[in-house]
């Protein structure tokens, strides 16, 4: 199943981010805007209350209210929106402008003629501020929403006049609906473009990413050395580039590991192989004596022990590579595990005519099963190459923050080039690969204490183990002798 496209989610989320923005700011401004013109509407209804309750009051009597009806009304002209009507003492309208619409009540004797006919308005005293909240609200004749205020005025002959002064809301409230509207299709036009720029933007960013695939498409087993070359990757990408090159270089790396120990792996089990079956051709070629059967069967029983153990050896590696490979870890002493050890091996150095001889003493952390394999692969390996009346000492000893084991015996150095290589699994320095001690040290080591013959891959489990414990292993070799140095970390 296709996954959903990167540069499409982006463009709507970019989408989703911009309506939202554009729903906060047109809000913002149709709010603002709103209370703008209700502000400027306001200050025009209290301004021409104020003047025309003061130019009521330099009239003289009700009379003169209607007689200077243009004066008054003078007030509201050139403003249709705006109405006025004037009451005379007794409540009876004395002259009206623009009011038709502005009253629930139809005109008529008992309709807007009277005071009783007007909205429930406070009467604002003749005395008082005419001020902002003095402004009342209503719905005029035909629906439409009303604003006003509604004052006395003391005329100069003492009596009350009532002047209502209204605006009309109809024009402001279309006004702010268009400009709802507008914003709305603003709001939908910016939208869609900005997904559509947001998408082809992306797009054009993520140019760099479908470069990185198509490079990583040219890699195959036959060209693992090819590696992501982009250029002018963005600074956000070249840690990924960086990345995928470095794990490229692992996997090639990885990959001519597997096929030199495949390669190295088949030579090997093809010596011993060859050895069982040239020695039965050679057998059945004429009849043989019973001693001479006997042989033959102990020589190809040495070849099957060779490939046991070389085959242990092989699994040991596969699963000590293993994430979940399980250490039994316990303190112990290093010094009497390094003497156990020596004694398993007396035989065998009496044998080859070398001595074993222990020092030192050092509490260590480890696991033991795997601690006695990686000294008795050093051992034996040191059995094998140190020449006779020779000696071999293991020492054991506190460093700083590590415990240092080591296994040293006499015999010819060792070369610096070999001495870097010396742990590679099946790597010997004698180039004819064969299993016989050969005149100078050489890398080979059992993977069992019972025989010391060459696996090629002693050296490499003791590495293996060694890195387990999160320690390290190195070799050192002078004209004196040749040491193998084990660091176990006190705390593992």
């Amino acid at each position: 199943m296709r996954g959903r496209s990167l540069a499409a989610a982006l463009a709507l989320a970019f989408g989703a981010t911009t309506l939202a923005v554009f729903v906060l700011v047109g809000s913002f401004l149709y709010f603002a805007l709103e209370k703008q013109i209700k502000a400027q509407d306001n200050l025009d209804i209290v301004l021409a209350a104020r003047h025309a309750r003061r130019l009521a009051e330099e009239l003289d009597s009700a009379q003169g209210v209607r007689e200077h009806s243009e004066r008054l009304t003078n007030t509201v002209l050139g403003n249709e929106a705006m109405s006025m009507e004037v009451f005379d003492p007794d409540g009876k309208r004395a002259l009206e402008h623009n009011i038709a619409g502005a009253l629930a009540a139809p005109d008529g004797a008992n309709g807007a003629a009277t005071v009783a006919a007007l909205p429930p308005l406070a009467r604002v005293a003749a005395t008082a501020r005419i001020t902002e909240t003095d402004i009342g609200d209503w719905t005029g004749r035909d629906g439409a929403p009303i604003r006003g205020i509604f004052t006395d005025a003391r005329l100069r002959d003492g009596e009350t006049a009532g002047v209502l002064v209204a605006r009309n809301m109809s024009d402001r409230w279309l006004l702010l609906d268009r400009y709802r509207d507008k914003l709305h299709m603003a709001g939908v036009a910016g939208v869609a473009l900005a997904m559509l720029l947001g998408y082809l933007l992306i797009s054009a960013a993520l140019r760099p990413l479908r470069s990185i695939a198509a490079s990583a498409s040219l890699v195959t087993v036959n060209r693992l050395n090819t590696r992501i070359a982009v250029a002018r990757v963005p600074a956000e990408l070249d840690t990924l580039v960086t990345a995928l090159n470095a794990m490229l270089e692992r996997v090639e790396h990885g990959f001519q590991r597997l096929s030199r120990f495949t390669a190295d792996l088949a030579h090997d089990m093809r010596t011993p192989l060859s050895n069982m079956r040239g020695a039965a051709e050679v057998a059945l070629a004429r009849p043989r004596t019973v001693d001479e059967y006997e042989s033959l069967l102990a020589s190809n029983l040495e070849e099957c022990d060779r490939l046991s153990r070389m085959i242990e050896n092989v699994l040991f590696l596969a699963r000590a590579e293993h994430p979940q490979f399980v250490k039994q870890l316990r303190e112990f002493d290093a010094g009497r595990e390094l003497t156990h050890i020596a004694d398993y091996f007396e035989g065998i150095a009496e044998e080859a005519n070398v001595r074993v001889r222990v020092s030192g003493a050092a509490s260590l952390t480890a696991d033991l099963e795997l601690f006695r394999r990686a000294v008795s692969n050093l051992l034996a390996n040191a059995i094998r190459y140190t020449p006779p009346g020779g000696e071999i000492v293991l020492d054991a000893g506190t460093c700083a923050e590590v415990v240092r084991v080591s296994v040293e015996n006499q015999g010819q150095p060792i070369s610096t080039e070999n001495l870097e290589r010396i742990f590679d699994r099946f790597y010997r320095i004698d180039p004819s690969r064969s299993s016989l001690p050969s005149s100078g040290p050489s890398k080979g080591a059992t993977g069992s204490a019972g025989s010391i013959g060459s696996t090629g891959l002693g050296l490499a489990i003791v590495r293996m183990i060694m890195e387990l414990h999160g320690g390290s292993v190195h070799a050192e070799s002078d004209a004196r002798s040749t040491r193998f140095v084990l660091m176990f970390p006190r705390v593992v």
